[in-house]
């Protein structure tokens, strides 16, 4: 052997080996760093690894067989006579050598190419909320508007993942540690800042920090007028891609250069405006000093077309939420309108044309368009996603809406209405596992979110027809300081689950202890309130009571209806109570009407609700078939109605002598 290693010396084999070895390496370590920033999958380094690898035996073999001189490259010559091996030993050797290098690459690949990745660069950021160091505290909105702004401008950058402003502003104030924050809310890198504003005078500190190891990546200091406000937050966008490597296209560097307006005075009402509005969705009254704001900002500069797009998805969210008034209807159409009209490109415009066509219009198709076109602008707003997860779950699309609303999660992580949305289609789709992993984690965010509790007990009567959740969740409000409309939807709750237990008296006089004006935000529940009231009633054989109760309800629906002229939920409310009044007729043109309004291949998210109150009418009647027939095409897709909820639900009672609807318990119940 001796021999062997004098003729891989002479032969100059073990410079070949090393210089391969260390040109290799650095080839390797090389794709690792720039491949992630052109977004080349990590398989290319493997391949490559993999080819020298394969290369390693056949480098060998060419430097035993050739070596290179300044004439160029000739076959190595022969060792002297004396020296020289024997035609056998010289094949020997060169198997051997062939056998050495296989057996390394073989071993070098088995520990390397499992762990062949290259290394991704994570571009992903979370924007604290900016310090407010001016002297007026009131400037604090400024400084929110700062940060949100800066936050558009990061969500129009597709390469990047963006924290949306509700899951970062509970770290307000706060002095957790950066790796705990960036931990928690799943970014590599957290901007932190502060703002000082005197008159037109605005002084910017940024710095951007490494989450993993709390070190600094850069810091930069703006000291400029009011006017260059929008100049700056370009700047840090721009900034904040280069240091994670995120790709800026033309389109999205042009649309974040683009000033949405020159009217400083019309940039300071729209920031407190956008402040009221993204802060307090369930306070009437902030959103209307919201509403004024806007009007004063598009009043200040009429081509403000971001002012006109968040403007028109306010009084979208008055429609569906708060005032279904064709008035504000008219309002909410004509401002997204003007948006389109002065900025057609914009993103946000056409998220609010979308919403438009959801909230006011019913137009799912065209809603589901317009929130795509917003999405392709902002596609780190977790708002648009969603928006869309809503509309696909409407549209029937049940696992796009999930995918859609999953990434709406992730986007905005302490976010509990976007969990909430979440759950609930997880409920209707009746996986009740996913339901309560969603929930339990929105939780944890807000334990004390009433909507979050009240789907928690619901999930439970659907699954198991448990009604201690419930239980729990009210026996702990008793012991909490609550304000009064909280305590009013906590009275109903109780009536409520004393009317499933059928303790009907326990129920009206729960009910009875609610009065109107609390419940006067939500005229569906005042309707409610005397349905229950009357459907207890006729339990105990009250029937001039219950009639009563009924009447009340049938007023009060029917003003609500004024209020919404066309709107399915109110009129199916309408029909249900003329049934209770054995108003058949009407109640039997109502119920049609509605689902004419809101059919479920119109709608599957919520169009089942109007047939579900469908079925309910049709017991009332004492019409079994249809009610029966109603249910079994209920249990079939995705729903609220499940079996528990069938055996558990007094509305269903005059079904029960019937053999055919414990037909329907025991095969669906089988199938669950």
């Amino acid at each position: 052997m001796t021999g062997f290693f004098d003729e891989l010396k002479r032969r100059k084999v073990y410079r070949v080996a090393i210089a391969y070895i260390v040109a290799g390496w650095a080839l390797a370590q090389g794709l690792a760093q720039v491949l992630p920033v052109f977004d080349i999958s990590n398989s290319v380094i493997r391949v490559v690894i993999a080819l020298l690898l394969i290369g390693f035996p056949v480098a060998l073999v060419l430097a035993w067989v050739f070596d290179i001189t300044p004439s160029g490259i000739r076959r190595t010559p022969s060792a002297t006579i004396q020296t020289a091996p024997s035609s056998t030993h010289r094949r020997r050797n060169l198997f051997l050598l062939a056998a050495a290098g296989v057996v390394i690459s073989a071993a070098v690949g088995f520990f390397v190419l499992p762990r062949a990745v290259a290394h991704k660069v994570d571009k992903s950021i979370a924007v604290l909320p900016f310090e407010n160091f001016s002297d007026e505290k009131e400037n604090a909105y400024f400084a929110d508007g700062i940060q949100d702004d800066i936050l558009t401008n990061l969500s129009k950058i597709g390469d990047l993942k963006v924290i949306s402003r509700t899951s970062v502003m509970p770290y307000r104030g706060k002095t957790s540690n950066v790796r705990e924050i960036g931990k928690a809310l799943g970014v590599s890198t957290i901007l932190e800042g502060s703002v000082r504003r005197a008159g037109n005078r605005v002084r910017i500190n940024v710095q951007l920090i490494d989450a993993n190891n709390d070190e600094h990546i850069w810091a930069s200091d703006y000291d400029r007028d009011l006017t260059d406000v929008f100049a700056i937050q370009t700047d840090l966008a721009e900034k904040i891609s280069d240091a994670l490597k995120a790709k800026l296209s033309p389109s999205e560097k042009a649309s974040m250069e683009k000033k949405p307006t020159q009217n400083n005075e019309a940039y300071l009402a729209f920031v407190r405006a956008h402040d009221l509005w993204t802060s307090s969705h369930e306070e009437t009254d902030k959103l209307k000093q919201g509403e004024q704001l806007y009007q004063r900002a598009v009043d200040l500069d009429p081509k403000f077309a971001l002012a006109f797009a968040r403007y028109s998805q306010l009084e979208s969210w008055f429609v569906h939420s708060i005032e279904g008034s064709s008035a504000r209807k008219d309002k909410a159409r004509e401002l997204a309108k003007q948006a389109l009209a002065l900025q057609p490109e914009l993103p946000e415009a056409h998220l609010a044309q979308g919403f438009v066509y959801y909230y006011v219009d019913n137009d799912f198709d065209a809603a589901a368009r317009e929130f795509e076109i917003a999405r392709a602008g902002l596609p780190n707003e977790a708002e648009v996603y969603l928006s869309l997860g809503a509309i696909q779950r409407r549209q029937g699309k049940w696992v796009e809406s999930n995918a859609s609303l999953e990434k709406a999660v992730s986007l905005n992580p302490n976010d509990v209405w976007s969990m909430q949305n979440l759950a609930i289609s997880y409920e209707m789709q009746r996986d009740f596992d996913g339901a309560n992993r969603v929930l339990d984690r929105a939780l944890a965010v807000d334990p004390s979110a009433f909507g979050l509790l009240e789907i928690k007990a619901k999930v439970a009567m659907e699954e198991k027809g448990d009604l201690s959740v419930a239980d729990s969740i009210i026996a702990k409000a008793d012991t909490t300081k609550l304000s009064p409309e909280l305590e009013a939807r906590i009275s109903t709750g109780k009536a409520s689950l004393s009317l499933l237990r059928r303790q009907y008296a326990a129920a009206v006089s729960e009910a009875e202890k609610v009065p109107d004006s609390a419940l006067s935000s939500y005229p569906s529940a005042i309707c409610g309130k005397y349905i229950t009231i009357g459907a207890a009633k006729r339990g105990l054989g009250d029937e001039a009571g219950a009639r009563e109760a009924f009447l009340k309800a049938k007023q009060r629906a029917e003003d609500f209806e004024k209020q919404n002229p066309g709107v399915a939920n109110v009129v199916s409310l309408v029909a249900e109570i003329h049934a209770w009044l054995g108003e058949k007729d009407a109640a039997i043109t109502g119920i049609n009407h509605a689902l004419e309004l809101l059919p479920e291949s119109k709608d599957a998210f919520g169009g089942p609700e109007i047939t579900e109150t469908a079925a309910e009418i049709y017991t009332i009647l004492g019409d079994s078939d249809k009610a029966l027939n109603i249910l079994e095409g209920l249990l079939q897709k995705p729903t609220a109605i499940t079996v528990e909820i069938l055996k558990l639900n007094p509305i269903w009672d005059p079904l029960r002598k019937d053999p055919r609807f414990q037909t329907l318990i025991d095969k669906y119940g089988a199938k669950a």
